[in-house]
């Protein structure tokens, strides 16, 4: 993070701690991913819904990367991992570019008026520092995890630079939130009263249950996150247009506690932690009985 160089760190989660269970699918990274390193480390977060999307949130993940120079975590988990589904090769000149738009020359005067290269210069709509080809003439610079002078990249110890710094690295990451979709809601008839919201491979069996109890006259949407960080600009807006929103995860609420301490909505977990996916059959009992307690108390 303090480097500010794009890497993609993927994350098949699994059954834990530790060893845990090798075989089995579970979701509870998450906030590893978001917070398992020492200091203010802002990291981007996605997570692909299914086996085919794995490709696509990868493409994602890249982009972000390269464009923001950061880490990005990838959180699949076993159950897509080890699944499958029928995919159409894409042509390759039909995916994004992603230009990592390599400095190629100095980019700041000196006092004496001779030019250098400063490796923490920021794009004004980015925040991405430049990224310089190691062994470009006349742009070499510093690497290193200590603390960096803003613009030069400099070893720095002041303060006031620090809390600059930080609040720079952190500043990028929610830009990103700029460039990325506002979150879908699948609500047919616009007036349900329940939203099942989840994330990663939860998609399908919450696409499943909902379909079931349309059928039935229960009134659900379900909407479902792929950027975990930063969040979609509009999903603050989102959960409050809805009286009960559930989160169903494999883990003991992770997500949950995100949506909670962010938005200061009364979100509602559903968690299993069994090393299985969830059963659609189990996440239909749970949106008839928040339906039947939503009508007891109308």
């Amino acid at each position: 993070m303090s480097l500010e160089l794009p890497l993609i760190v993927v994350d098949v989660q699994r059954g834990g701690p530790s060893t845990g269970l090798p075989t089995k699918t579970e979701q509870s990274d998450l906030l590893q991913a978001m917070f398992g390193r020492n200091g203010e480390s802002p990291v981007p977060i996605i997570a692909p819904q299914s086996p085919a999307d794995c490709f696509d949130a990868t493409v994602e993940a890249a982009r972000i990367a390269v464009t923001y120079r950061t880490p990005v975590f990838l959180l699949s988990d076993g159950y897509l991992a080890n699944g499958s589904e029928p995919w159409c090769l894409p042509e390759v000149d039909s995916l994004p570019v992603i230009d990592p738009d390599f400095a190629t020359k100095p980019n700041h005067q000196a006092e004496d008026g001779s030019e250098e290269f400063w490796a923490y210069q920021r794009d004004p709509q980015t925040l991405a520092r430049p990224w310089a080809i190691p062994g470009t003439a006349g742009l070499e610079h510093r690497i290193g995890g200590l603390e960096k002078a803003d613009g030069s990249g400099n070893i720095s110890y002041d303060p006031e630079n620090h809390d600059h710094m930080v609040r720079l690295r952190q500043a990028k990451v929610d830009a990103i939130a700029d460039t990325i979709p506002d979150i879908e809601v699948d609500d047919p008839g616009g007036d349900a009263r329940i939203l099942m919201l989840g994330w990663g491979s939860t998609y399908g069996p919450i696409g499943a249950a909902c379909q079931i109890v349309r059928r039935s006259g229960v009134k659900v949407a379900q909407a479902h996150l792929r950027h975990l960080n930063p969040f979609p600009r509009n999903l603050g807006e989102v959960l409050a247009s809805y009286e009960r929103v559930v989160v169903p995860e494999m883990n003991l609420g992770q997500l949950n506690m995100l949506l909670r301490s962010k938005f200061l909505i009364d979100t509602y977990g559903y968690n299993q932690v069994r090393g299985l996916p969830f059963k659609s059959s189990e996440l239909v009992d749970v949106i008839r009985e928040i339906s039947e307690q939503i009508e007891e108390s109308a």
